[in-house]
């Protein structure tokens, strides 16, 4: 056999088998905290991130000023679940086809916030701001201080976030759908804040 024939087949193997591994991954949850240390993320600024008896603790440091947990790895189509606890003020948010440089973040939040400031609707950082919010009534399914479950699900243009299985927008938009990027986890600016987090799990839909 001739090398680039050789070539040609090593190449169609290895491609065959990355794909064959992907796709035992679709549609399965995957775990992305697992309870013990930061594995698997990268802190942005200088907030305090922290394990504290298995939980995720994000708390405003001595700065006030944004920071982000961002995870490695890049993500397009999925679903993510997640539980938080906001403590103090709660100001915070979940973020999707995003990138970091600095504190400076770009992509699209599911926000997390005090009751009446639109828990689970989408925000574009850098750029429209505001695109969707929740109504009044579905805000009532945020429970302050207690744990509450987020769901974020992106596939294409189309965006639905859940709150305790409320179901609270959905939303389309050509722009989501073009891109990738990481999922990040946010303090707001301004001091005073703490959130726990727990069960944090995606699953990865049609690679």
């Amino acid at each position: 056999m001739k090398k680039n024939s050789i070539l040609s087949l090593l190449i169609s193997i290895l491609l065959w088998s990355n794909s064959y591994a992907q796709s035992l991954n679709t549609g399965k949850w995957i775990t992305l905290f697992n309870k013990k240390d930061l594995s698997g993320w990268k802190i942005y600024g200088t907030e305090k991130w922290y394990v504290d008896r298995g939980e995720l603790v994000c708390e405003s440091g001595p700065d006030k000023e944004y920071g982000y947990l961002g995870t490695d790895q890049k993500f397009k189509d999925f679903e993510l679940s997640l539980q938080f606890k906001q403590e103090a003020n709660g100001n915070s948010g979940v973020f999707f086809h995003s990138s970091i440089d600095g504190t400076k973040i770009t992509g699209w939040q599911s926000e997390v916030a005090p009751p009446g400031h639109w828990t689970g609707g989408i925000y574009e950082s850098y750029g429209r701001g505001w695109l969707i919010k929740p109504t009044d009534e579905k805000d009532q399914a945020l429970k302050m201080g207690e744990w509450n479950e987020m769901k974020v699900k992106v596939v294409g243009n189309n965006v639905k976030t859940y709150l305790n299985e409320q179901e609270m927008i959905t939303f389309t938009d050509d722009k989501i759908g073009s891109i990738d990027g990481i999922i990040a986890l946010q303090i707001h600016s301004g001091g005073g804040i703490k959130v726990k987090w727990r069960k944090i799990k995606i699953r990865q839909i049609g690679i």
